[in-house]
C-alpha cells in the first residue's frame, strides 16, 4: 500500500504538503503585493472594447447592450468581464488555478430551485467560466461590492468594508475547508449554515423575502403570462391544448418558423448530453412553441430562445437555449502563466463549468448546437431569485459581502485543494486589506471607463438605448 500515490484531482501526483506550498508562495508574491492596481500603457480603450465585444451579436440588440452598460459604473463593471480580466492579468498572481466562475460579481449569486423544488443559493452565472486564476473571481466580487454600495449612496469606508468581509470570510472558509476531511469539506457549509458562519443576520428579512419571491418564480407563472391559447387549434386527444408565446418587444418576441423548427431540433442533440435517466421525463413532454428572449447585461445581443413544452395536463415547463460564446477571459489567460484551453464545444464549457462549481446544479442543464452556433440549454425560472446589491442599506452590504466571499470560498474549493489556498491567505486580515484597497482603486478605474462610455454615447459614437 505504501507504494500508491497521491493524485491531485486532474490526475497528476499532488503536493504532500499542500498547506506549506501555499505559505512558501508568500515569498514569491507576498499578499500585500494584491493591492497593486497599476496603469497599463498599453491598455485597450475601454470604449473601442465595447464596439468590439459587439461585434458577432445581433446588430439591433447592441445599442441595448450599451445602453444596460452605460446605466451605472456597477452596470459597466458587469458587461466588461473581458477588460478586467485584461487588467487582472497584470496584477501579482500566486500561480494556484481553479475552476473560476470570472464574472463573480455581486449580482451573480443567487436563489433557485433544485430537482425536489428545494431553493439552493450559489454562484448563477457561468458564461464565462475558465480553469484560471482564483484571485480573479476574489478581486472582481469585492471591487463589485464598492460600486454597488456607491450607487447605492453608501458611505466610502461602508464600500471598503464590504470589500474587506467578502474576502475576510473567502479567507475564513477557505482556512475552515482546509481543516476538514476531505468528503466532509465537499459537502461543508449548507445553505442553511450561511447566515450564522458568516454573521450576516442583517440580511435576513432580504433573504427571506427574496426566497418568497422565487418560489413564484417559475416556468408555470411565466407561461401564464407570456403564452396565449392557439386560436382554432384543437388538441389531440389526451393532449393538452396548445398555446404559443405572445409578442412583448424588445424582450420577447416570436420568430419565424423555420427558425423555431431550428431550435426544436437541436433539442435531440441536447437529450445526448443528459444523463439517462431524464429522458423519460423529457419524453412526457411535447415541444409548443419558440421565441426569441433577451437576457443580461452582458449577454445581450446573443442569440437566447424560449422553448415551452407542455405534459399532457397542460402544465409548461420553459426551457432556455442560450448561445454560448468564448469566454471574455481567454485572450488574457496566458499572460498569467495559464494554458488557454481548446474548447471543442463552448456550451459544454459553460455546463461543465458550473457543475464543477455548484454544490446542486439544475439537473436538466446541457448543450446543443444551432446552425453551427453552440448553445447551452437549463431550464427558465427554475425559481430564481437575486439580492440587488445595489439596494441594499449600508448595514446589509458588508454582510451580503460576508456571504458571497463564503459561497465564492465553496465553489473554488470544488477544483482546488483549499489546503493550499488557505496555506497562501494564512491566519491574518493582510490579503482583505490588499484586495480591499485593490478594489477601491479599481472601482474608481471603472467609473472612470464609465464615464467615457456615457460620453461616446452623449457624442453619437455609439448609440444606447434603454
Amino acid at each position: 500500500m505504501a507504494g500508491f500515490a497521491h493524485w491531485s484531482a486532474h490526475g497528476t501526483q499532488g503536493p504532500a504538503q499542500p498547506k506549506q506550498e501555499g505559505k512558501a508562495l508568500r515569498t514569491r508574491t507576498p499578499r500585500s503585493a494584491h493591492a497593486e492596481c497599476t496603469a497599463d500603457d498599453h491598455r485597450p480603450d475601454p470604449v473601442s472594447v465595447i464596439e468590439e465585444t459587439n461585434r458577432g451579436r445581433l446588430a439591433e440588440l447592441t445599442p441595448l447592450r450599451v445602453g444596460r452598460m452605460a446605466a451605472s459604473p456597477f452596470a459597466f463593471l458587469r458587461g466588461a468581464a473581458g477588460l478586467m480580466a485584461h487588467d487582472l492579468a497584470r496584477t501579482p498572481l500566486t500561480g494556484i488555478g481553479a475552476q473560476i466562475c470570472g464574472d463573480a460579481h455581486a449580482a451573480n449569486f443567487g436563489l433557485y430551485g433544485d430537482a425536489r423544488g428545494g431553493l439552493v443559493i450559489d454562484l448563477n452565472d457561468f458564461d464565462e467560466t475558465v480553469h484560471g486564476p482564483w484571485e480573479w473571481d476574489v478581486k472582481r466580487l469585492a471591487t463589485s461590492l464598492v460600486l454597488a454600495g456607491r450607487e447605492a449612496g453608501a458611505k466610502e469606508d461602508a464600500c471598503e468594508e464590504a470589500a474587506y468581509d467578502a474576502v475576510g470570510a473567502y479567507r475564513r472558509t477557505m482556512r475552515l475547508l482546509a481543516k476538514l476531511p476531505v468528503l466532509d469539506a465537499w459537502n461543508a457549509i449548507a445553505d442553511e449554515e450561511l447566515v450564522s458562519h458568516t454573521d450576516a443576520r442583517d440580511l435576513l428579512g432580504t433573504l427571506d423575502r427574496v426566497s418568497e419571491k422565487a418560489r413564484q418564480n417559475t416556468s408555470a407563472r411565466f407561461a401564464a403570462k407570456s403564452t396565449e391559447p392557439v386560436p382554432d387549434a384543437e388538441a389531440p386527444p389526451g393532449h393538452a391544448a396548445p398555446r404559443r408565446f405572445v409578442d412583448a418587444p424588445p424582450v420577447l418576441r416570436r420568430v419565424p418558423d423555420a427558425e423555431a423548427a431550428a431550435v426544436a431540433a437541436a433539442l435531440g442533440e441536447y437529450r445526448t448530453t443528459l444523463p439517462e435517466d431524464r429522458l423519460p421525463l423529457l419524453a412526457r413532454y411535447s415541444i409548443q412553441d419558440v421565441a426569441f428572449r433577451v437576457v443580461g447585461t452582458g449577454s445581450v445581443g446573443l442569440r437566447s430562445y424560449v422553448v415551452l413544452l407542455l405534459d399532457h395536463r397542460g402544465e409548461p415547463l420553459v426551457l432556455q437555449v442560450k448561445e454560448a460564446c468564448p469566454s471574455a477571459l481567454l485572450p488574457h489567460l496566458p499572460a498569467a502563466g495559464f494554458k488557454e484551453p481548446t474548447t471543442e464545444h463552448e456550451g459544454r464549457r459553460v455546463v461543465l463549468g458550473q457543475k464543477r462549481m455548484q454544490v446542486v446544479s439544475d439537473f436538466l442543464l446541457g448543450w446543443t448546437t444551432i446552425s453551427g452556433r453552440p448553445f447551452q440549454v437549463r431550464q427558465f425560472r427554475n425559481r430564481k431569485g437575486s439580492v440587488d446589491p445595489a439596494a441594499l442599506a449600508a448595514d446589509q452590504l458588508d454582510d451580503y459581502g460576508r456571504m458571497t466571499g463564503a459561497l465564492l470560498a465553496r465553489a473554488h474549493a470544488h477544483s482546488a485543494d483549499p489546503r493550499l489556498i488557505s496555506g497562501y491567505c494564512g491566519k491574518n486580515d493582510e490579503l482583505d486589506e490588499a484586495m480591499s484597497a485593490f478594489a477601491v482603486a479599481y472601482a474608481d478605474r471603472t467609473e472612470a471607463d464609465h464615464a467615457q462610455l456615457v460620453a461616446a454615447v452623449r457624442e453619437g459614437r455609439l448609440r444606447a438605448e434603454s
